[in-house]
């Protein structure tokens, strides 16, 4: 992979500095590579290439964009082991999980997004207005550490499919599968400036790229904190802004549920990833009754999970994906010893037999007060607080009053009585009786946890514009050619972008060629 260089108008270029950044590998703590950082100018440059593509790439044919997708797909399949072992060298996820969840994710959502495409209807009539939907322009998309395929191809095609241009930004905890990954666009023939990769931190391309004024649209995904200063950097540009930030989703366990089921199935969701996804249930609200045996089952469960090296297919727990994370985790799981909550298993040392890296034992906190820091903040990583609830409207009140409200889980006998709690929960997502994920379902938060939505259609309408032609009469089809004289064909540019950047931009469309 190239991990010198960023991916610019079609063309693997150097940064403008000599500034570097050691990947370290979580779970031995030694540097695994060394990736490029870029600067204030790198995101400008790469703005500026997505700018110029965008004027021809915003007019293909939506059946152009599917036969893209369908190739980027191809070669992403062509590489998904090699995407794994990317992900398990820079954030330590087990091989299995690496392989089966991280890199399948990025996948199905390029297929999702093909099916959507296929159906999308980019214009209406209502009445005598016809209602268009068009593609919104320039897209920054900056992407976490923790997910790292899942939410760069969440992004990365709708826009594509909407027919934006974009800068990509991954984290630069982060950043070797996001580089495989800029590898698999080049060699699908993505023409040059629709996409672009510029590696670096929030401080210098981040936010640059929030306040650069010919950017349309900013999608994120990281921390409140970060979402916050995206925000604030876009404001004076008005630009459209997608936050999909933090969580501390709850897991309702009604008191007619199967409780050992629903707690081990609980545990094993909140240790998934080692506890580093923003909608992992991490809170576990249980019947005052229940909370001793809950405890009991929790503990069994945690103790059971295999923790260790992340490329041996028998781990289920790897380590936590970076020095920061493992230094606040610990420091989590020491506050809520100090606030008083019951440590049921697990604790801030790494467990037993392993002396390097960023490993955490699992770890479960019982009789959990709301008062406590580990009751309402993210801590993400391998940690679930159990807290118990008087009746069902007490544990209502509860998941409401939080700041906040990414997801929320239910799990009761009764569908009629989970499905009917599930309505008055206060979150984007909440998943009843353990539901299988559904990639087409909208993903994303209420309060603290962000605004848009991701997945599915969902997804691509936040890279579309909505205009109204008022009083519209002609008949002619929008996509017929005869009519359409700036549509673009794709192979064509596909040949013209190697002979620079503004080959794309500069061309004249003549009756669906380049000329």
């Amino acid at each position: 992979m190239k991990t010198g260089n960023f991916s610019i108008a079609g063309k693997w270029v150097s940064p403008v500095s000599a500034r570097t950044i050691e990947v370290i590998n979580p779970a031995t703590e030694l540097p695994c590579a060394t990736v490029a950082m870029g600067n204030a100018e790198d995101a400008d440059r790469a703005v500026q290439a997505a700018k110029r593509a965008f004027v021809g790439f915003s007019r293909t044919s939506k059946e152009e964009r599917i036969d893209l997708l369908s190739t980027i797909a191809s070669g992403y399949e062509n590489r998904i082991d090699e995407l794994a072992r990317a992900m398990t060298l820079e954030m330590g996820a087990p091989s299995r999980l690496a392989l089966e969840q991280q890199a399948q994710s990025g996948l199905s959502h390029l297929r999702k997004t093909i099916d959507c495409l296929q159906n999308f209807p980019f214009e209406t009539m209502r009445g005598t207005t016809r209602v268009i939907h068009e593609a919104i322009g320039v897209a920054a998309l900056i992407t976490p550490w923790n997910w790292p395929m899942n939410q760069i191809v969440c992004k990365v095609a709708p826009a594509i499919a909407a027919g934006c241009t974009m800068v990509l930004k991954p984290s630069e905890q982060s950043p070797l599968s996001a580089l495989v990954f800029a590898e698999i666009m080049d060699e699908a023939g993505v023409p040059a400036g629709v996409f672009n990769l510029v590696n670096g931190d929030g401080e210098n391309v981040g936010s640059t790229l929030s306040g650069n004024s010919d950017v349309d649209v900013i999608s994120i995904t990281g921390s409140t904190r970060a979402g916050i200063q995206v925000a604030q950097a876009a404001a004076p540009t008005i630009k459209r802004v997608v936050q999909e930030l933090g969580g501390k989703s709850p897991n309702i366990l009604l008191d007619d549920c199967n409780l050992e089921d629903a707690v081990s199935r609980g545990v094993a969701a909140c240790f998934s990833n080692s506890g580093q996804s923003c909608d992992a249930p991490t809170l576990m609200l249980v019947p005052e009754k229940l909370m001793e045996r809950t405890k009991s089952i929790a503990k069994r469960t945690a103790q059971g999970i295999v923790v260790g090296d992340p490329t041996d297919d028998r781990t289920q727990l790897g380590p936590v994906a970076n020095g920061t994370q493992f230094s606040k985790v610990r420091q989590m799981i020491d506050q809520g010893v100090a606030d008083g909550a019951t440590l049921v298993v697990g604790g801030p040392d790494r467990p037993e037999g392993l002396t390097r890296g960023y490993f955490i034992e699992p770890t479960v906190f019982g009789d959990v007060s709301p008062s406590m820091t580990i009751a309402s903040e993210e801590i993400f990583g391998p940690v679930l607080s159990i807290m118990s609830y008087k009746n069902d409207e007490d544990a209502v009140q509860m998941v409401n009053n939080a700041p906040f409200g990414l997801a929320a889980y239910v799990q009761s006998k009764d569908h009629n009585r989970a499905g009917a709690l599930a309505r008055r929960l206060r979150a984007g997502q909440v998943h009843i009786n353990y539901a299988e994920p559904d990639l087409t379902a909208p993903f994303g938060g209420y309060r603290q946890s962000g605004n848009g939505r991701e997945y599915g259609e969902w997804g691509l309408r936040d890279f579309l514009e909505v205009k109204a032609l008022v009083g519209y009469r002609c008949n002619a089809s929008p996509h017929d050619r005869s009519h359409q004289t700036e549509a673009t064909d794709l192979s064509k540019v596909a040949v013209n972008r190697h002979f620079g950047e503004t080959a794309f931009a500069d061309s004249k469309l003549r009756n669906g060629k380049i000329e």
